[in-house]
């Protein structure tokens, strides 16, 4: 049986000019321009956004820190001695916390192979001052962004809209649960009051 379904593309969001890009989910596209605008209409209805990338999840060579502790060799490759470098995107997760969030745009290195950029990462110590538990490479070129005169037309409709994170609701309900709660144990007292008069 053939798999009929689109490519899967990964989205980098980036809520601020400021902030790092981030990697908030996947969506499936024909080519990486519906993919834009899907992760536009899933990532971006309502939350903050500045700009947007997607990248074929099969260009994204990602490794965890069990992955590289368990193969020692994950480094060994033979690499054509006319390979051209190219830049490559490195993502790190830096925590255990549940998250949206898997990785965040820590920089870039240049290197011949996917390998060999996240051998040159892990020499970064600005970005292995804490442990980290997740890298992503992404080559630059596999990436589609949108541009900053996508702003107003892409991302800006949307700001005007209320938006809560899901936590939120939960704590809506959990803080609902907690005043219910109170109201019960002050309603106590006065019952006992009326059933002694």
């Amino acid at each position: 049986m053939t798999d009929t379904q689109w490519p899967r593309y990964e989205v980098f969001k980036q809520d601020k000019p400021h902030k790092p890009h981030e990697a908030v989910g996947t969506v499936h596209a024909p080519d990486p321009e519906i993919a834009l605008q899907n992760a536009r209409d899933v990532y971006v209805r309502r939350p903050d956004c500045y700009s947007l990338w997607v990248a074929p999840e099969s260009a994204v060579f990602k490794m965890t820190a069990y992955e590289l502790e368990q193969d020692p060799a994950w480094h060994v490759e033979e690499i054509p001695p006319d390979a051209p470098p190219q830049t490559y995107l490195v993502f790190t997760r830096q925590h255990h916390r549940r998250s949206m969030v898997a990785a965040s745009h820590v920089g870039q290195v240049q290197a011949r192979t996917p390998r060999e950029a996240l051998r040159r990462a892990m020499e970064q110590e600005a970005w292995t001052a804490r442990p980290v538990y997740l890298w992503w490479i992404v080559p630059q070129a596999a990436i589609t962004a949108s541009q900053e005169e996508d702003v107003p037309s892409m991302f800006a409709p949307a700001q005007e809209k209320t938006y809560r994170d899901q936590s939120h609701y939960g704590g809506i309900i959990f803080g609902k649960h907690l005043q219910k709660k109170r109201q019960q144990k002050q309603k106590q007292p006065q019952e006992k009051q009326e059933r002694s008069a």
